[in-house]
């Protein structure tokens, strides 16, 4: 069980390395293709429950609006574990345009938690990171 999980840990992190080091590199190698880059304006990226009540699942939505000059692409979002599952549009995000990523919590275990959820666009440096973060309390 564990092999198989650390394997998924090692692809998910090569795949965002190589994601932020393309976006680099176009950065770096051609400014005016970087000028005309995709870019998202988060509304926020935290999102703060507060108490949920255990075995209840909770709901994020993170807004974003693309306010560059090329489409908005997510190629992959992420959670830190699975108790949460994500939603979001497989089509290009036109510039001007909003969209969402859509984040249910499980909310098992009871305490603090803090989760984070990795997104990856062609937009950006590197991956952009979104928090949830609460406490679970009994029934």
């Amino acid at each position: 069980m564990k092999k198989p999980l650390f394997l998924s840990a090692i692809l998910c992190f090569a795949l965002t390395a190589g994601a932020a080091a393309q976006s680099i590199a176009l950065r770096t190698a051609n400014p005016e293709a970087a000028a005309k880059a995709a870019v998202i304006r988060w509304q926020k990226d935290t999102y703060p429950f507060g108490e949920i009540r255990q075995a209840t699942p909770a709901t994020a939505e993170f807004q974003f609006t693309n306010v560059g000059k090329a489409p908005v692409l997510i190629t992959q979002v992420q959670g830190t574990c699975g108790c949460t599952v994500t939603d979001y549009s497989r089509e290009p995000i036109q510039p001007g345009k909003s969209s969402k990523i859509t984040v249910t919590y499980n909310a098992a275990g009871l305490g603090n938690f803090h989760k984070t959820v990795t997104v990856v666009t062609n937009a950006g440096d590197a991956p952009h990171r979104l928090t949830l973060q609460g406490t679970v309390v009994a029934r």
